[in-house]
């Protein structure tokens, strides 16, 4: 019974830093250290929240949001797969593709703004692809790192079992690849929400991002910070889902930090 109570509550251990700091600037406003004018407190922040999923431009501007992230996200993993999958396996395109992939890859995403504006418009394909840019440089990397630190002596193996190149790829590659992988997902999926909010300054009227601009214009500290918090909670669910749908592949690891969590 200890043992189940502590698996249930071990999650809940990440909620004690952000409610512990959000109760202690409402203490803090409340005890009249600070105005909370411009840091406005969590209650008037959940106010706001609550204010705009009434008035239903709260779920108008997450499901455009969402949307585009998707979107974003899967053209960037497809791309960046592929890409790092060949420059990983194959010597002679990783020394044609991969100092062009990392010149680009220095390049901040807010330069790619109006280029993306002349090819692309200003409708929803030029925010995608800008999302898209965004996931491809650390899955492109993650899959070509991941192949290229493969064991020599496991392909080896391999080769001496006279595994078919699809074989190999399937029994050795893959599974020494996959936790890298997964990681590089999570980063990617990670820098296509800070890219949604440059994306979204390309004429959008609605998203997250415009809540963030419309904020600003208007003066609104406490709107700034629900479209902040509200980022905040859908990166982190779709990063825990991607967690979820993984984890049966890693099932295999004997790893370090599986141990202490099973502990």
């Amino acid at each position: 019974m200890p043992s189940r109570l502590s698996r249930y509550a071990r999650p809940l251990l990440g909620f004690v830093l952000p409610v512990g700091l959000a109760l202690g600037w409402e203490l803090a406003v409340w005890l009249g250290y600070s105005n909370g004018r411009l840091v406005p407190p969590p209650s008037r922040v959940f106010a706001t929240i609550v204010e705009l999923a009434r008035s239903g431009e709260l779920m108008r501007h997450i499901w455009a949001t969402l949307s585009r992230v998707g979107f974003g996200f899967a053209l960037g993993v497809v791309a960046g797969t592929v890409l790092g999958a060949i420059s990983g396996y194959w010597s002679l395109a990783r020394r044609l593709l991969d100092p062009t992939v990392q010149a680009l890859r220095a390049i901040p995403s807010l330069a790619w703004v109006p280029l993306f504006i002349l090819w692309l418009g200003i409708f929803e394909t030029s925010k995608i692809v800008l999302i898209a840019v965004g996931v491809f440089f650390p899955v492109y990397l993650g899959v070509m790192g991941a192949i290229l630190s493969v064991d020599r002596k496991i392909v080896e193996v391999g080769r001496v079992f006279r595994l078919s190149g699809p074989a190999m790829i399937r029994r050795i590659l893959l599974p020494a690849v996959l936790p890298t992988y997964v990681v590089a997902l999570r980063v990617g999926l990670g820098l296509g929400w800070m890219f949604v909010v440059a994306a979204e300054l390309i004429g959008a009227s609605e998203g997250l991002g415009y809540l963030l601009l419309d904020g600003q214009q208007l003066g609104k500290p406490a709107q700034i910070v629900a479209a902040i918090v509200i980022f905040a909670i859908l990166g982190k669910t779709t990063d825990w889902l991607i967690e979820i749908a993984t984890a049966p592949l890693l099932r295999w690891q004997d790893a370090f930090g599986r141990e202490r969590g099973g502990a």
